[in-house]
């Protein structure tokens, strides 16, 4: 008997890997897209890979439903390694009716997320489906909002990360949404609320899924997806780089590496990297990459709000979130998108432990009716709240302009970032040295025999008096002015003296962020 009972079950295994058969895995390949097991096996270590509840099927009758009850029911899960490490993960299969989402997928993967967050472990999905399934009526709408429901149980304690390798409509959208990094594969993946063809009988609007979802759009405009990659082996190679500066959960500090760069390195081409004028661009990445250890500097959403700049780093060694304004883009002028982008990845660093290091150029916020009507007072607040509520050790350093509001939010000393630093070319006060003398002397200058010289002295008076870090320092709102080759070693040297920080903050249930 034990020898049928094991023939059957490697009979039953062997037809899980057909999955829903082989015209419709011929039919995946030819799209340039893996089936859900290849994609499982493809992203964790070899041999690594453990399924579980790869015999559950459906329950349902209608719509000739009863006529097949595939093994597994169009939805993969189990538990594996990433570089050694332990993760769940979830993949939806294509060949199997669609992917589309049932009951018994929402069970199976509410299992996987419970799992994941009783072992501390990330929790990864493959997504690829058709959406809910229709046939299934409202049990496919409740599997999702199982879904939903623990994915923002789970927000917070395991990181959560949505590999979009298929389309992906409707309500369905909802769950990458609430996980912390969507990777999108370009050509083959796709998300939104309405398709083409709705928008088209509403609006008479012709759009195409592409134009209106894809990887391209989501990356750039929309901020949905935090990577677009060129295929699926990319995306999974994003998803193991971003695990490696996580750590596992909630409870874990930051991942801590060995590493060959010197702590006591000072690269003298920081020196000259500000440009003399204060209206002239720079790359803060350029600054970024000089400071950090070597090649690790990680960037996410680099393709949206590129007037901000946000990223994974490892300093001596340490897991550590970058913040930064990008000069070369708008000025570094902070606007809605870069408000949200910003806050959003201070939250998640916040959430698992990771030392946030703020590098600010504040010109100040985007000017503008659309900005005004579109929010940026909600949305600029959102950074304020962020930086405010971080526990983590927080570190700054004013590069040059930090002007009026936006100089606040930017992790100052004034809503409580541990230490400040400042480069000498850090220009810190309400407003710039033009913009203050045409405020300050408009009566003056009105009156004066030549009014451009007088402005221009004025203005350099201005600059002499208050466009610098010494006054801010004075007042010990900057910890130190430094010489900007020596930014590596005292960020090290203060992470090191943070790194066991602790800070309380008042009992409550929770705040109430300006969404």
């Amino acid at each position: 008997m034990m020898e049928s009972g094991i023939k059957k079950l490697q009979d039953l295994r062997e037809k899980l890997l057909e999955g829903g058969g082989k015209d419709r895995i011929e039919a995946q390949h030819s799209k340039g897209k893996q089936t859900a097991r290849e994609r499982v096996l493809r992203l964790l270590d070899e041999g690594s890979f453990v399924e579980i509840d790869a015999f559950m099927t459906h329950r349902h009758s209608d719509f000739g439903m009863d006529k097949s009850r595939p093994l597994g029911d169009g939805l993969v899960a189990g538990f594996g390694k990433i570089d050694g490490r332990r993760v769940c993960v979830f993949a939806q299969d294509f060949t199997v009716l669609g992917g589309s989402f049932g009951e018994v997928a929402g069970q199976k993967v509410a299992k996987i997320m419970d799992l994941a967050m009783d072992a501390g472990v990330p929790v990864i999905g493959l997504n690829d489906s058709g959406g809910a399934r229709i046939q299934e009526g409202v049990s496919s709408l409740a599997a999702y909002g199982e879904l939903f429901y623990r994915n923002t149980l789970a927000s917070g304690v395991v990181p959560q990360i949505s590999v979009m390798l298929g389309p992906c409509a409707g309500g369905a959208v909802y769950s990458p949404a609430l996980t912390d990094f969507v990777v999108m594969t370009k050509d083959i993946s796709n998300m939104f609320i309405t398709g083409p063809e709705v928008i088209k009988t509403v609006t008479g609007e012709v759009v195409d899924t592409e134009t209106l979802g894809g990887a391209g759009a989501h990356s750039t405009i929309s901020g949905v997806a935090h990577f677009a990659t060129g295929s699926e082996d990319e995306s999974f190679a994003v998803v193991r780089t971003l695990l490696s500066y996580l750590p596992s959960n909630n409870a874990e500090a930051a991942p801590l590496v060995e590493t060959a760069d010197d702590p006591w390195r000072m690269d003298t081409e920081l020196n000259t990297i500000v440009p003399p004028e204060s209206n002239s661009a720079y790359d803060m990445k350029e600054i970024i990459t000089r400071v950090f250890d070597r090649g690790t500097f990680f960037e996410v959403m680099e393709n949206f709000a590129q007037n901000a700049v946000i990223g994974f780093a490892r300093l001596h060694g340490q897991s550590v979130g970058v913040v930064a304004q990008q000069p070369a883009v708008m000025g570094g002028a902070i606007d809605i998108n870069a408000a949200d982008k910003m806050a959003r990845f201070i939250r998640f660093c916040d959430a698992f432990n990771l030392p946030l290091i703020t590098f600010s150029d504040s010109p100040g916020f985007l000017p503008g009716v659309a900005q005004e009507h579109g929010g940026i007072i909600r949305h600029g607040a959102k950074i304020v709240y962020a930086f405010s509520e971080a526990t983590v050790p927080k570190l700054t350093v004013i590069t040059r302009k930090g002007y009026g509001g936006a100089y606040i939010v930017m992790s100052s000393k004034h809503i409580h970032a541990d230490l400040v630093f400042a480069w000498p070319s850090a220009e810190i006060a309400v407003m710039g040295a033009e913009g203050a003398v045409n405020i300050l002397y408009r009566k003056e200058l009105t009156s004066a025999e030549k009014p451009e010289e007088e402005r221009a002295r004025l203005v350099a008076e201005f600059r002499e008096k208050f466009s610098n870090p010494y006054r801010a320092a004075a007042l010990g709102y900057v910890d130190d002015v430094i010489i900007p080759a020596e930014t590596r070693p005292r960020l090290i040297a203060a992470l090191e003296l943070l790194r066991d920080k602790q800070s309380s903050q008042p009992t409550k249930k929770h705040g109430c962020m300006p969404l």
